[in-house]
């Protein structure tokens, strides 16, 4: 059996906000997409950071899961990015 991660970025618009001012923070939500930018940064970190630990993965971004209490995980799934992480490339 293989382990799958679950990250729940819980403060997205807020990271936002800091990357990009008080003036950009009124386009989050509008034109600023603020969880897409988050998730497409992390995606890329994470990549990154696979590689240079030799480690090969799917990272799969799935819109909509939600963590009911500590014990349950609903997912209605609808992947909308996926990136492959090899070593050989």
């Amino acid at each position: 059996m293989r382990a799958v991660l679950v990250i729940e970025v819980t403060n997205a618009r807020e990271v936002m906000r800091q990357r990009i001012g008080p003036l950009g923070s009124r386009l989050i939500g509008k034109v600023v997409d603020a969880e897409a930018q988050v998730e497409k940064a992390l995606i890329q970190e994470m990549e990154t950071a696979f590689k240079e630990f030799g480690i090969e993965a799917r990272i799969l971004s799935v819109e909509g899961p939600k963590m009911l209490g500590r014990s349950h995980l609903e997912i209605p799934v609808h992947v909308r990015e996926e990136r492959c992480v090899k070593l050989s490339d």
